[in-house]
């Protein structure tokens, strides 16, 4: 491979890696920052784009700094932690607004600034951590890069709330005693404001033993409030010990006194970083503009995350999941803060949308929130609702842009994009979107 091309970077692309053009070809450069002067090495040469790595860093850009992490470049985990918190948000506007013209050709002045994260560290609520090995050679981390091999996080992990950090050092201490350890491959661990839980994935034969064992050192694990096993998918959760679900509190729109608290199984969908939820809900009040006449549709709905807390705003708010856990959750949530205009269905977002509109009911506003895949075999059955007004929450740019596309073939406009910084240090881009029938 030719090691002697010496270039500037010019940008970051969704993926994390710098980019910059050799002999007119895309070439991508992982850990790099818009600005190095760099000699490269080209890795693998395709038909339309190279990949390279640094050979020498030669002139150091003015947007980089120090990675505070002992793994940062090994862990397959953040990709940014060497480039400017500043220009982490540049770029995710920038690949946003570039995602959105490509796929929907959305102007890039409906795309906002990205809202930046109070906390640039110590934000994430929830993380997995991997395991390999046992007794003093135990390793508790994330994957390599492209591989499956496992780094060891002795100091914990950077963009961990410090009460999962905490937990990780309990489990690593009691980890040292147990006789099994091969067979745990995973352990997750979910913090809210009231509720540590830690999910163990075992694969071994003796659920039961295990079991008998972390009760034991219940005290030991501290400050973990639950523990649950998880033999296997199909078998769900084992509960081991205390708390079976997690309460965080969110802003009851319709009161600047009150607040929405919200709770969740362990092992269902939460949003990982608890200040920029509560910013992603403010935009979505603002992008609503409610009335108090509008019937709301929320797909994705989870645990009634963004439905709830507006819903003392509007007439009724419908909520489909598919996920029997959330839906009971989201039941739940509405029996414990009083809210009477809230109906929640257990089913897949596609069918019970078809059926809505079968039967002729009809909502002024969609809120969407879903998975990375996105919303495809939705749009056609959210058309057929006629909304006046959509506002599609995205984590990821490609399949936002894909869904405005078909969207836009029914009448729908994107006017405004906020790209919100849910996971600094990295490159994923969370964002709000409000779209209206022209």
């Amino acid at each position: 491979m030719v090691s002697d091309i010496r270039v500037t970077i010019d940008k970051l692309a969704f993926g994390g890696n710098g980019v910059c053009r050799i002999a007119g070809k895309v070439c991508f450069v992982p850990f790099s920052c818009p600005g190095d002067e760099v000699r490269l090495a080209i890795t693998s040469d395709k038909r339309s784009y190279l990949l390279a790595r640094i050979v020498e860093l030669i002139t150091p850009s003015p947007l980089r700094t120090t990675p505070p992490c002992p793994i940062f470049g090994t862990c397959g985990g953040c990709a940014w932690q060497h480039v400017s918190y500043a220009q982490q948000l540049a770029a995710k506007q920038q690949i946003l607004a570039e995602t959105l013209w490509r796929g929907a050709r959305v102007a890039a002045g409906c795309v906002t600034s990205t809202r930046p994260s109070p906390q640039q560290y110590g934000y994430r609520s929830r993380v997995q951590f991997k395991l390999h090995g046992s007794g003093n050679n135990l390793k508790i981390g994330f994957y390599r890069t492209g591989t499956h091999l496992v780094e060891d996080a002795a100091e914990g992990c950077p963009v961990a709330l410090p009460l999962i950090n905490g937990a990780l050092g309990a489990l690593r201490s009691v980890l040292k005693s147990f006789s099994d350890v091969r067979s745990i491959s995973q352990i997750s661990i979910d913090c809210a404001e009231q509720g540590v839980i830690a999910v163990i994935t075992y694969t071994g034969r003796d659920t039961a033993a295990v079991a008998a064992f972390f009760r034991e050192q219940r005290e030991a694990l501290l400050p973990l409030t639950g523990l649950f096993l998880q033999s296997d998918r199909k078998s769900g959760l084992h509960k081991v010990y205390g708390d079976d679900l997690l309460t965080y509190c969110l802003p009851d729109l319709s009161s600047k006194m009150e607040t929405c608290r919200l709770s969740y199984q362990s092992g269902g969908f939460a949003q990982i970083n608890r200040e920029q939820n509560a910013a992603m809900l403010e935009i979505v009040k603002r992008f609503g503009n409610f009335n108090g006449t509008e019937h709301v549709l929320d797909l994705y709905c989870g645990n009634g995350n963004f439905s709830l807390p507006i819903a003392r705003l509007v007439s009724q708010v419908t909520g489909i999941e598919e996920y029997a856990g959330s839906i009971a959750a989201a039941q739940d949530n509405c029996t414990k803060n009083g809210i009477t205009n809230a109906a929640f269905i257990c089913a897949d977002a596609v069918v019970a949308t078809r059926r809505l509109a079968g039967s002729g009911q009809r909502f002024d506003t969609v809120l969407l929130d879903p998975p990375r895949s996105g919303a495809v075999d939705a749009v056609p059955e959210i058309c057929r609702l006629d909304p006046a007004t959509i506002i599609y929450i995205s984590c990821d740019p490609s399949t936002l842009a894909r869904d405005c596309g078909l969207l836009a073939g029914s009448g729908y406009s994107v006017k405004e994009s906020v790209p919100v910084d849910m996971f600094p240090q990295t490159y994923h881009i969370e964002s709000v979107t409000l779209l209206q029938k022209q």
